[in-house]
């Protein structure tokens, strides 16, 4: 009976052995989570530093891009200031055109009979020859000027070109470097994402390592309680030996000089004079809000000066009235007229847009008296 106890008490143990060593075979044990605890450590921290590397190039990139994008503001406002002297460079021209042929008109009119009763009615030679000379000089003068006022608008046109030209360089290198932040922001996600992911992985191999050494103090627990309760019955059988079990490990409208340019407006959106935070100066002109596509005219008979393309105004249009008195028309999707044609009060100039610097489509129609801005609910 005594030894029929002591094989029952071993198979146990021998069973139990066996069972630990099963399912310690192809199971992570304590020291395999401790080393990958350290490998995924060493991971993350170089993934880190790679990361704040990038983090650098970044930031320089940005830096760079605020450079660049300041410059581009600055040649904006140069673009701007020479758009507005090609303007009035422009008028120019043309009120001294305007006024050459009023004189030419006046000396030539009726055969030349004025211009020949100037000459005859002179008191002397020298009179006559005075008279004449001033005639002459007075043509010179005239043509002088305006070859003196073309070449002008000739240099303006070709300031603008160049500023134009450095703009477009510099809106190319703002291109390029919007391209590499973009590169260097997804290496840097895809970083950030690689240090997520070797995060995670340390999360479930620490839960991982304290799940075994849990198992392991319950194993040691059990394999205690079993040695014990094996002494015990060698106790009650006589034996005097004694067992210990090995440790291992685990798993045009109204009636003013001028005609509503824009008559087919939905409502006024903004007024002459007004402040608004993005703007320096008040509002020079008046801005009437309507779909895109409502046409637009001509407040008043005159000159096309502009009629083209501006980095701030769209597609403009801008006309000479004469006396100082100018009227510009910004924003349009596309235009129906072209530089230095004459446009009658009320004549279509173009389709409302929203080209340029515009929020929405609309028509900015400002006026200027003598190159100032003034209300243009004063002509109307």
């Amino acid at each position: 009976m005594e030894k029929q106890k002591r094989r029952i008490v071993g198979g146990f143990l021998v069973l139990v052995m066996c069972a630990g060593m099963s399912l310690n075979a192809g199971a992570v044990t304590i020291d395999e989570a401790e080393k990958k605890a350290d490998q995924l450590e060493q991971q993350k921290e170089s993934a880190e530093a790679e990361k704040q590397k990038l983090t650098t190039r970044l930031n320089g990139i940005i830096d760079d891009m605020n450079e660049t994008q300041e410059k581009l503001t600055a040649k904006e406002e140069e673009i701007d200031a020479a758009e507005q002297e090609l303007v009035q460079a422009k008028i120019d021209e043309n009120n001294q055109y305007e006024s050459m042929k009023k004189r030419i008109k006046f000396m030539y009119e009726g055969g030349n009979t004025q211009l020949l009763e100037v000459l005859v009615k002179s008191e002397s030679i020298g009179d006559l020859l005075n008279k004449a000379e001033y005639v002459s000089q007075l043509s010179l003068y005239d043509r002088d000027m305006l070859t003196e006022f073309q070449n002008t608008v000739k240099e303006v046109e070709e300031k603008e070109a160049a500023l134009k030209t450095e703009y477009e360089e510099l809106n190319e290198l703002q291109d390029q470097l919007s391209e590499q932040q973009t590169e260097v922001q997804e290496l840097i996600d895809s970083k950030e994402a690689q240090i997520s992911d070797i995060q995670d992985e340390i999360k479930a191999n620490a839960e991982t390592l304290d799940r075994l050494k849990k198992e392991a103090e319950e194993a040691k627990r059990l394999r205690e309680e079993q040695a014990a309760a094996a002494a015990a019955a060698a106790a009650s059988s006589g034996g005097g030996s004694s067992y210990t079990a090995a440790s291992s490990g685990n798993v045009v409208s109204g009636s003013g000089y001028f005609t509503h340019p824009c008559p087919g407006m939905t409502y006024q959106s903004s007024y002459f004079g007004e402040i608004r935070e993005f703007e320096v100066g008040g509002h020079k002109g008046n801005d009437y809000a309507a779909p895109a596509g409502t046409p637009t005219y001509a407040a008043a008979a005159g000159t096309v000066v502009i009629a083209g393309w501006s980095n701030s105004a769209g597609n403009w249009v801008v006309i000479n009235h004469g006396n100082g008195l100018v009227t510009k028309y910004m924003h349009h999707s596309s235009l129906c007229v072209s530089a230095g044609q004459y446009v009658e009060k009320g004549q279509q100039i173009g389709y409302v847009g929203s080209t340029g610097q515009s929020t929405g489509p609309h028509l900015h129609f400002q006026v200027e008296l003598n190159g100032v801005a003034v209300s243009p609910d004063s002509y109307m």
